[in-house]
C-alpha cells in the first residue's frame, strides 16, 4: 500500500472511531477529518470541494424549507390523528402502517424527502400517545432505504446503475422490487419483536386521542393549499426528473423558492430552522470519503472482489452483494457504486459472462447496506438530526446494536433471492 493509502485510511478510521464513541460532536469530527485530508495533501483544496455532493446538499436544504413551511399549516398533526384513529391507537399497528407508507413513498421519492415528510407525523403521534419515538423513527429509516431499493429513482445507486447499464424503471421493478416485499415484512416483524416493550400505551391515552378532532389541527387553510400545490408539483418533478433533465436538487430548490415566494413566510426564520448541523456533517463526510477514494482504497476493494472470484458468476454476485452492503454501512454508497460500475463492465468484457445479475447484486448491497449504521445513508443522518432537535437522541451504538443484525438478515434474503433467480 502507498503512503497516501495508509494515511487516508488512518484518518478515515480514527474519524469514524471518534464519531462512534460520541466523545466529540460528529460535525466537528467529520469536518476536521475532511480538512485533515487536505492538510496532509491527500486531497487538494479544489478536489476536497469537488468531493462534496452538492446535489445531495441542495436536495436536503430545498426539502427542509418546503417541509418547515408546510409544518406551519398543521397538516402533519391532522395526518397523525387520522393515522392513530385508523390503527385504533394500537402502537404496533402504527409502526406497521408508518413503515409501509414510508417504504412505498420512498420507491417514488428520494429517501430523505420521505423522512422529512413522515417524521413530523411520527413525532406528533408519539407525543399524543406518550410513546418513545425512537423505535418508530428507526423502523421508518430502515423502511425508507428498503423502499428506495425497489425502483430506478428510489435511491442514488440505482439511478447511477440504470444510467450506466442502460436499465429502465421497469427493469428494476420486475427484478429488484419482488424481493423488497419479504425484506420489508421481515424487517417490520423484527422491529416489533425488538421493541415490543416500548409498543404499549394506556387505554386512557388511546381513548383520549381517538376523541381528538383532526379537522381542528389545520391552522392555516390558505397556506395549506399553497403548500400542497408546491409539494405536489415538486413530487411530480421528482418522478419525471430524468425526462426533464433536471437534478433532484434543482427540483427541490425550485419548489422551496416558489413556496417562500407565495407563502410570504419569513425567509430568515425558515432558514434558521434548516438542519445546518446535518448539512455540514454531510460536507465533512463527503470529504472524508473523497480522501480514501482519491487514495485508491475503494478501487482496491473492488479489484480484490473481482480478483478473488474470477469469472464465477455466483461467487462474483455474492461477493459484490456482501462487500457492497458492509462498505455502504460505513461509507457513502455513491462513490463505491461509481467505482464498481466500470469494474463490473470490465468483467463482462473480459470473461464474456452475462453481467446483468451483478447489477442487481450491487443495487441490493449498496442500497440495503446503508441501513447498517446511523451514518450509512442520507435518510439515517437526517432522521437522527431531526430526532435530536426534538430531544430524542439516537446514538451510533444504539442504532448499530439493533439495525446492523437486521440489515444482515435483509442481505441474506437478498442473497437467497439472487441465487435462486439470477446467479445460476
Amino acid at each position: 500500500m502507498s503512503y497516501e493509502m495508509i494515511l487516508s485510511s488512518l484518518i478515515f478510521i480514527i474519524s469514524y472511531a471518534i464519531i462512534i464513541s460520541e466523545k466529540i460532536d460528529r460535525v466537528i469530527v467529520a469536518l476536521g477529518g475532511g480538512i485533515l485530508m487536505v492538510l496532509v495533501n491527500i486531497l487538494s483544496q479544489d478536489s476536497a470541494f469537488q468531493a462534496i455532493d452538492y446535489n445531495t446538499l441542495g436536495l436536503l436544504i430545498g426539502m427542509m424549507v418546503i417541509v418547515m413551511i408546510t409544518m406551519r399549516t398543521g397538516i402533519f398533526e391532522y395526518m397523525a390523528i387520522k393515522m392513530v384513529k385508523i390503527a385504533k391507537g394500537e402502537p404496533w399497528k402504527i409502526l406497521v402502517y408508518l413503515s409501509v407508507i414510508t417504504a412505498v413513498i420512498s420507491a417514488f421519492l428520494d429517501n430523505v424527502t420521505t423522512i422529512l415528510l413522515i417524521l413530523p407525523i411520527t413525532l406528533d403521534i408519539c407525543k399524543e400517545l406518550k410513546l418513545r419515538p425512537v423505535p418508530f423513527i428507526i423502523s421508518q429509516v430502515f423502511a425508507s432505504n428498503i423502499g428506495g431499493t425497489a425502483t430506478l429513482i428510489g435511491d442514488p445507486p440505482n439511478i447511477m446503475i440504470g444510467a450506466k447499464a442502460g436499465l429502465t424503471f421497469m427493469d428494476f421493478l420486475v427484478n429488484v422490487a419482488p424481493v423488497i416485499i419479504p425484506i420489508l415484512a421481515v424487517s417490520i416483524l423484527s422491529f416489533i419483536l425488538v421493541y415490543k416493550k416500548y409498543l404499549k400505551t394506556s387505554e386512557e391515552n388511546k381513548k383520549k386521542i381517538l376523541l381528538l378532532n383532526e379537522g381542528q389541527a389545520i391552522k392555516d387553510k390558505k397556506l395549506l393549499i399553497k403548500s400542497m400545490i408546491v409539494l405536489s408539483l415538486t413530487i411530480i418533478a421528482f418522478v419525471l426528473h430524468g425526462t426533464l433533465h433536471l437534478e433532484s436538487s434543482t427540483v427541490a430548490i425550485t419548489g422551496a423558492v416558489l413556496l417562500l415566494l407565495i407563502s410570504r413566510v419569513s425567509t430568515e426564520r425558515i432558514l434558521k430552522e434548516v438542519e445546518w448541523k446535518t448539512i455540514f456533517f454531510f460536507a465533512g463526510l463527503f470529504m472524508l470519503v473523497g480522501g480514501i477514494e482519491k487514495a485508491g482504497i475503494l478501487r482496491l476493494i473492488a479489484e480484490a472482489i473481482v480478483g478473488a472470484t474470477g469469472s464465477n458468476l455466483m461467487l462474483l454476485g455474492i461477493s459484490i452483494l456482501w462487500v457492497s452492503a458492509i462498505v455502504s454501512a460505513f461509507v457513502d454508497n455513491i462513490p463505491f457504486t461509481a467505482t464498481m460500475i466500470p469494474l463490473i463492465k470490465d468483467v463482462g468484457a473480459l470473461t464474456g459472462i452475462a453481467i446483468t445479475p451483478l447489477w442487481w447484486a450491487l443495487s441490493l448491497g449498496a442500497c440495503l447496506g446503508g441501513n447498517g449504521t446511523i451514518i450509512g445513508a442520507s435518510a439515517n443522518v437526517v432522521a437522527s438530526g431531526m430526532a435530536e432537535d426534538f430531544g430524542h437522541k439516537i446514538t451510533f451504538k444504539q442504532y448499530f446494536r439493533v439495525c446492523f443484525p437486521i440489515m444482515l438478515i435483509t442481505i441474506v434474503i437478498s442473497m437467497i433471492y439472487l441465487m435462486i433467480f439470477f446467479l445460476k
